[in-house]
C-alpha cells in the first residue's frame, strides 16, 4: 500500500515538542495538545525515542490510551535506544545541541543494528501503550548528527535496521518503513540501493518555503516516479518561517531572517498568513504524503488547521515565484 493511502490525511502531528523541545512543557499541557489534535480530526501521529529520551512517546501513549486503535496511524523511529541508566554528562546531539535539555535524563545510545532495531520497537510499543506501530523511520543517519562518520552509520543501518524493517513490512508486522532525516542525501543513497525496498521517508526541514531546492531537484522526482511518498517534517523550519528565532535548531542567520521578512511582506500584502503559505507550499508537491508540524500548545492545532484551509490567491504564488522566493520548478497550489 502506498504511503499516501496508509496515512490517509494531509495534516499529521509531529511529537518532538512533547519531548520538552526547547522548554519544560507541563504534563497537562502536553496531553491537552494531543487531545486537541484528536478532536480536530488528526489521525496521523509521528514520534521517536530520541524526543526527550522517551518522554514524547510516554506522553503520546497516555494521551491516545483508550482511543480506537484502528482509527489512527502511528509512526516512530529506530536507531536510538533509551536506557534505564541516567546520563552523567552532556549529550552529544550533533547539530541539535541541547534541543532536548528538558527531557528525561536517561542515557540514549545510537545503534542501527538488527538487534537494537527490534529492541527499540519493543520499547516504543510499551511507551506508546499500543500493540503495533504502522510506520517505522530509521532516525538521523545523516551528516547533521554524525559528520564524516555518517556513511559508516548508514552502512550499519543497511545491514541491520533496513533488512529488519523490510522483513517486518513483508510479514505484515509494520505497514511501511523508510528514513527519518534532516538531509536529502541519505534518502538519495537509500533509493540507489537495489534492496531493500522502502515505502517512503520522513524529511524534516528540507522541503519548506525557506529550503527546498535540493530536495526538489534531486529527490522528489525519484520518489514520485517510484510511487513512494515523503512526509514533510518541520514545515516552519524550526519556527523561523513564522517569526521564531531558530532555523535548523539554531539561531537564524541574517540571510534567513531577510528571506522570512520578504515572504511575510508579500503575505501581508495579500492578507494571508505565512503559516498557510508554508503548509500549502509543501503539500503542493505530489510526492508529499503529509505534513507534520509540531505543537506543544492546544491552540496551535487550530492554527494549523486554519492554515491548511485558508484560501490563498493564485497571484500570491505567482508573485512569490517572480520575486525569486521559490524555486522556478517548484509545484505551487495554483489551479490549472
Amino acid at each position: 500500500m502506498a504511503l499516501h493511502d496508509i496515512i490517509g490525511s494531509r495534516l499529521g502531528f509531529g511529537a518532538a515538542p512533547l519531548g520538552n523541545m526547547f522548554r519544560d512543557i507541563p504534563e497537562d499541557e502536553a496531553l491537552a495538545t494531543v487531545e486537541a489534535a484528536w478532536n480536530d480530526g488528526i489521525r496521523y501521529y509521528d514520534n521517536a525515542p530520541f524526543y526527550g529520551a522517551g518522554l514524547a512517546e510516554l506522553r503520546m501513549g497516555a494521551a491516545l490510551q483508550g482511543k480506537p486503535r484502528d482509527h489512527y496511524v502511528i509512526s516512530t523511529k529506530v536507531g536510538r535506544v533509551v536506557l534505564e541508566a541516567l546520563e552523567d554528562g552532556p549529550r552529544d546531539n550533533g547539530e541539535k545541541g541541547a534541543v532536548f535539555a528538558h527531557g528525561r535524563p536517561n542515557k540514549v545510545i545510537n545503534d542501527y543494528s538488527a538487534d537494537a532495531t527490534l529492541r527499540s520497537i519493543e520499547d516504543s510499543l510499551k511507551r506508546l501503550r499500543t500493540d503495533r506501530i504502522d510506520i517505522v523511520w530509521v532516525h538521523d543517519i545523516a551528516q547533521d548528527f554524525y559528520g564524516d562518520d555518517w556513511l559508516a552509520m548508514f552502512e550499519t543501518a543497511r545491514t541491520g535496521a533496513f533488512r529488519v524493517l523490510d522483513r517486518l513490512r513483508d510479514e505484515g508486522v509494520i505497514r511501511a518503513w523508510g528514513l527519518g532525516v534532516n538531509r536529502v542525501e541519505p534518502i538519495e543513497l537509500l533509493l540507489d540501493l537495489d534492496a531493500p525496498r522502502p515505502d517512503g521517508s520522513l524529511l524534516a526541514g528540507r522541503y519548506t518555503l525557506l529550503d527546498h531546492g535540493r530536495a526538489l531537484q534531486r529527490l522528489m522526482p525519484r520518489v514520485a516516479e517510484r510511487g513512494l511518498g515523503i512526509v514533510v517534517g518541520g514545515p516552519y523550519s524550526s519556527g523561523a518561517l513564522v517569526g521564531g528565532p531558530n532555523f535548523e535548531y539554531a539561531p537564524a542567520t541574517p540571510a534567513i531572517l531577510d528571506k522570512v521578512a520578504r515572504i511575510k511582506a508579500l503575505a501581508d500584502r495579500y492578507g494571508i498568513s505565512v503559516k498557510a503559505a508554508g503548509l500549502q507550499f509543501a503539500l503542493a508537491n505530489p510526492a508529499v504524503a503529509a505534513v507534520i508540524p509540531g505543537a506543544s500548545r492546544p491552540g496551535r492545532i487550530a492554527e494549523d488547521r486554519a492554515a491548511l484551509e485558508e484560501s490563498i490567491p493564485a497571484d500570491f504564488w505567482r508573485d512569490l515565484r517572480a520575486a525569486g522566493l521559490v524555486d522556478p520548478a517548484a509545484p505551487l497550489p495554483i489551479p490549472a
